[in-house]
């Protein structure tokens, strides 16, 4: 895969295929937000479960580096962590 393919496979998960599958990103990491929350006994913001599942992801990547789906996660994650993040913002 070229890095346009991963970028492109991103964009249909989190626009499509997730969403068909999960629901809406903000409601679904919303809900894993307090779930967290409550288990850790700490604050978790939507955007901080989009970062730590980059970070599953990482580790998964770290083991199987040739698996497509954890770089195309990574993608989707970040990005889904952005848009988050710019609605959450003054700017």
């Amino acid at each position: 895969m070229k890095r346009s393919d991963f970028l492109s496979a991103a964009r249909q998960c989190i626009t499509v295929d997730r969403a068909a599958t999960h629901g809406g990103a903000e409601d679904s990491f919303g809900a894993i937000a307090k779930m967290w929350s409550a288990y850790l006994g700490v604050d978790v913001s939507k955007e901080d479960v989009c970062m730590m599942m980059v970070l599953l992801k990482a580790v998964r990547f770290k083991n199987t580096p040739a698996h497509a789906d954890h770089a195309v996660d990574i993608c989707g994650y970040a990005a889904i962590a952005g848009e988050l993040g710019l609605e959450g913002s003054d700017g």
